[in-house]
Order: structure tokens, then C-alpha cells, then sequence
């Protein structure tokens, strides 16, 4: 018997009111901020990930599906968005566009990672990127974006942490002290961190290993080190946030693992869902598009995962609003009916008229059933006195009553009774 693949799942049908919410609340809070959607292959060229991402990091060297195809092409899954959308924005001539460009995504990302709750080798991310602009209120606005839609969701217990990171001028001075007092307690920290430290320095400090924590508790902070551009943008952001209201905690051992980030990296976390419980995470990436061969380009953004989401709205009891049920059952009982009542079917759906039809030769006790079960409204029923009479039988499934209507006016019948809000399904 097949299984799904290790690290993926089925969306179920009653999983769906999850999806159908959380991405209907995307679309809202995007438009809201004036973002546009776009959407890009879920495989490119695998050299642009281990140029955009880096080649250190976990993410390259661990995570990647990659794969050579029929045509002998090097290509990967992608296992995040940001640097196909700078691919994107750089081949179709966006910089031409008025700046900034903001742009969002929906869709899957592939990463080899060991299954636990929330985290899937295949999910699905919502993706906020900003192109084009280096001021503060960006990176404050790309913050609102997500703390904005996690309160319309409404997550509790939420929380914010920012860092910067630097630039290319200032983190190498900082680089150099941070692999200076490592050394010092290289034989307290664990196997990964030691590699870390000759090929990716600043990702020591996201060591999750219990071993290395006393290690990065006392570690130099970035933040003494900036130089006066990354100090002067960290303060004004600090200052803009603090000006909405948005409460934040300055986390210094916050780097996030991806090698294209500069000066401000985030999280967003909400209670109630384990030790995995970061939502959302992102920063600034002021150099990826010229390390991919376009010119000097400042950008930010940052990935949200939706099953993440999901299981903060399950952990927290948070009910998504139900998905909307057929309206109306079509049932028949013999075989003259049963064409008509197929017809019926077609002509009500035309209508907009959500409607099943009862298939098969079941009794009329077997349709009734089924027609209670899909949580139907009305159950049309078409026999050979409705047919001799040239009426239908409309049976209330919430009222339980019973009456007969003309054939001629069952479809506005049931429009006027459908459109009423005390009269809608669900209600």
C-alpha cells in the first residue's frame, strides 16, 4: 500500500476551511498594503540558489532536491522564494517599474529537513518581498505586512524580534572577533558549529544544541560593531516601530541561515505551538540582486509557512468560517424521473444554484440520507406523480416541512428563499 512521501501530507477536504481562510486573509492584507501577486516556476537553475542563498548554508549543503534533467540541466526545487523572484525581477525588466516594488507569493518550497510539527519537506509559504528601496519604513511596513495578517487571524501571545546583521563593511570587523573568541571554546561546541565556523561564521550563533548555548550567551554582539550607516537604519527602524506601537525584543543571537541577508532580520512567534513556534522570519537582502548579476538593488522580505499557521490557529482553538455547502439535493425515484431530475440538476446549477444530484438507483430514504449528511438545505424530489402533475416535491431539511412547486418556477423559487440571509445554508 503507498504512502505519502516522508515530510509531506494530504489537504484533506476538512482541512480546507484552514487553507480557504488563511488564504483569503493573504489577499486581503496584501491589497491592503498595495502589494501585487507573482508566481514563479517551483524549479529553477539549481547554480542561482547556491549563488542567491550561499553555498555555506544549511540550506545548499543539506536541503536542496537537486536533480539533473533530460536535458542535462542542473535544476532544484525551490526551497525558498526570494531568489527566483529577484531572477524574475531582474529577466523581465521590473527595475523600470516604479520603486519600490512590491511584490507576494503563494506556493510550495522543497527542503530535505527532518519532519516534526509544522515543518514539512514539502510546504507552502506565503512570501512578501519589497524590491527597490533602502528606507527604515520599509522594513517597518514589511513587518506590519505579517503582524497585520497574524491579527486578523487572531493568533495570541504574538512577539516580535529583530536584529541587524550588518553590511559588507561593518560584519567582517565583527566576523573576526565572534571566530576569535570561538576559538577559544572550540572543544565546548558542537561538530556542526565547528564547520560552521570555517565556512559560515554567523550562523554559530543559531545553534539550537544545548552545548553551544552557554557559548552564544556569551558571545560578542553584531550590534557594537555597525558601522554608521546599519547603526543609523537599526535605530530608525527601532524608532518607527516603536511609533506604531509594535512592541519588539532585541535578540542579538538572531541571524537567520540564509547568506544573502543585511542589516535587519526578523522573527514573528506566537504561543501555544512548541518549540517550533517562530511564524514568520525575514530581513533585508540589499546585495542579492547584484550578486546574481543586476545592479546594486536594496530589498526585504520574508516567508510565513501555512501550515504553520494552521497548527498556531488548531493550538490556540481558533475556528476558521465554514466553506459554503451545496444548497439543494436533486433525489428521484424511477427511471422517468431520473432523467428529468438530471436535468433539473443542470438547469439549477446554471442558475447558481449549488446542487447535487442523487446518483445511482438508491431508494428515496438512501437520497434523503445523503442529502442530510452534505448539510443541504432542500432536497428536490422528482417521481412519477411530480412528473404526472409537472411539479416537484421541495423538502425543508432544517424546517422539516414539505410542499409541492410548479416545475416552471422552481428555479426562481429557490433563488429568492437562497438569497435571504435567514434563509442561507449554514445559517
Amino acid at each position: 500500500m503507498y504512502t505519502a512521501p516522508r515530510g509531506t501530507h494530504d489537504i484533506l477536504p476538512e482541512e480546507w476551511p484552514y487553507w480557504r481562510h488563511i488564504i483569503n486573509c493573504i489577499h486581503e492584507t496584501a491589497a491592503l498594503f498595495g502589494f501585487e501577486q507573482i508566481d514563479t516556476p517551483i524549479f529553477e537553475s539549481t547554480s542561482l540558489y547556491i549563488r542567491g542563498v550561499g553555498e555555506g548554508t544549511d540550506i545548499v549543503e543539506k536541503e536542496m532536491y537537486s536533480f539533473q534533467d533530460k536535458g542535462g540541466e542542473e535544476i532544484t526545487l525551490r526551497p525558498e522564494f526570494t531568489a527566483g523572484i529577484m531572477r524574475a525581477y531582474l529577466e523581465n525588466g521590473m527595475r523600470v517599474r516604479p520603486q519600490p516594488v512590491k511584490l507576494y507569493s503563494i506556493g510550495p518550497i522543497f527542503r530535505f529537513e527532518r519532519p516534526q510539527a509544522g515543518r514539512y519537506r514539502q510546504h507552502h509559504q506565503f512570501n512578501v518581498e519589497v524590491i527597490g528601496e533602502q528606507d527604515p519604513a520599509v522594513d517597518a511596513e514589511v513587518i506590519s505586512v505579517a503582524w497585520h495578517l497574524f491579527k486578523r487571524l487572531g493568533f495570541r501571545g504574538l512577539s516580535l524580534q529583530i536584529n541587524s546583521t550588518g553590511c559588507p563593511q561593518c560584519r567582517p570587523s565583527y566576523l573576526q572577533e565572534l571566530v576569535a573568541y570561538y576559538r577559544e571554546h572550540v572543544n565546548e561546541i558542537c561538530d556542526d558549529c565547528k564547520r560552521r565556523l570555517e565556512r559560515n561564521p554567523l550562523r554559530v550563533l543559531d545553534c539550537k544544541n544545548e552545548q553551544c548555548q552557554p557559548v552564544i550567551a556569551r558571545a560578542p554582539h553584531i550590534t557594537d560593531h555597525l558601522c554608521e550607516e546599519c547603526a543609523t537604519h537599526f535605530a530608525d527602524l527601532r524608532t518607527l516601530l516603536e511609533g506604531l506601537g509594535l512592541p519588539y525584543t532585541l535578540n542579538h543571537r538572531l541571524v537567520r541561515g540564509l547568506d544573502y541577508y543585511t542589516k535587519t532580520v526578523f522573527e514573528i512567534y506566537a504561543e501555544g505551538i512548541g518549540a517550533q513556534n517562530a511564524i514568520c522570519g525575514g530581513g533585508r537582502y540589499d546585495g542579492l540582486i547584484e550578486e546574481l548579476g543586476g545592479p546594486p538593488t536594496p530589498g526585504i522580505g520574508f516567508g510565513s509557512g501555512i501550515e504553520r499557521q494552521i497548527l498556531t490557529m488548531k493550538e490556540q482553538g481558533i475556528e476558521p468560517p465554514p466553506l459554503p455547502k451545496p444548497q439543494v439535493f436533486v433525489a428521484h425515484v424511477g427511471d422517468a424521473a431520473r432523467l428529468e431530475a438530471f436535468r433539473l440538476t443542470s438547469e439549477l446549477r446554471k442558475a447558481g444554484i449549488s446542487t447535487l444530484y442523487g446518483f445511482g438507483r438508491r431508494s428515496l430514504k438512501a437520497q434523503m440520507k445523503s442529502a442530510n449528511r452534505a448539510g443541504t438545505r432542500y432536497a428536490l424530489i422528482l417521481g412519477e406523480d411530480e412528473l404526472a402533475a409537472n411539479a416537484v416535491t421541495v423538502r425543508d431539511l432544517q424546517e422539516s416541512t414539505q410542499q409541492s412547486v410548479p416545475r416552471e418556477h422552481i428555479v426562481e423559487w429557490l433563488k429568492e428563499r437562497l438569497s435571504s440571509p435567514a434563509e442561507a445554508p449554514g445559517e
